[in-house]
């Protein structure tokens, strides 16, 4: 029986740098396996999960290229709780399941699992540890601002669906601050890389 590999949660609020820091640990050789990657890999055209959400919520939803239009299917389940809800009843199964599968595949003595939306899903039975990159909102704000050129409101509405600072921190057994330098994280996440692999038996 293979065992079961030692994983390590990496969450954070929109534009914390999740995806610095995972490229941090992938520059170790560490697996990285990021669930938004595999959620937009499960709704390539050909795939039963897209089949599905056609199924649920018409062809509008579809670009020209057959595949989703994020866009309107954003706005669409913004504006309307119980859209939200039937759409993740679809996504999320399949994007477990896919995690699953490249979880057993991946070498080494430590995986480092991306879940953006950890805190908010409630469970952390499948991990264990939990790593939060943590920034302050207002700094979230300047970045959110900065990197998709929205305005204030809009970017103070998007950090307001998700998770509070405080609910994550809860949630979070390590925790990288994200307010200076590159090579203060590399630092960090190097500290991080050797106290996992020590917890994993490596």
């Amino acid at each position: 029986m293979h065992p079961a590999p030692f994983r390590v949660a990496l969450t954070g609020g929109i534009a914390s740098g999740k995806t610095t820091v995972a490229d941090l640990f992938a520059a170790l050789g560490v697996p990285v396996i990021d669930t938004d990657v595999i959620a937009r890999r499960v709704v390539e055209p050909g795939q039963p999960a897209l089949a599905q959400v056609v199924a649920e919520f018409g062809a509008e939803v579809l670009d020209a290229t057959g595949r989703i239009d994020r866009r309107r299917m954003r706005e669409r389940i913004f504006a309307d709780p119980d859209a939200k809800r039937r759409l993740e009843s679809i996504l999320h199964p399949a994007i477990r399941a896919e995690m699953a599968r490249q979880s057993l595949s991946a070498p080494g003595p430590y995986q480092v699992l991306v879940i953006p939306l950890l805190t908010e899903g409630g469970s952390r039975d499948h991990v264990d540890r939990v790593l939060l990159v943590d920034v302050p909102e207002e700094l979230q704000i300047q970045r959110l601002m900065m990197r998709d050129g929205v305005p204030y409101p809009q970017a103070q509405a998007s950090l307001h669906v998700q998770a509070t600072r405080a609910q994550r921190l809860a949630m979070a057994d390590d925790v990288v601050r994200n307010t200076g330098r590159v090579d203060d994280l590399r630092e960090a996440v190097a500290a991080l890389d050797a106290k996992y692999r020590g917890l994993a038996g490596a």
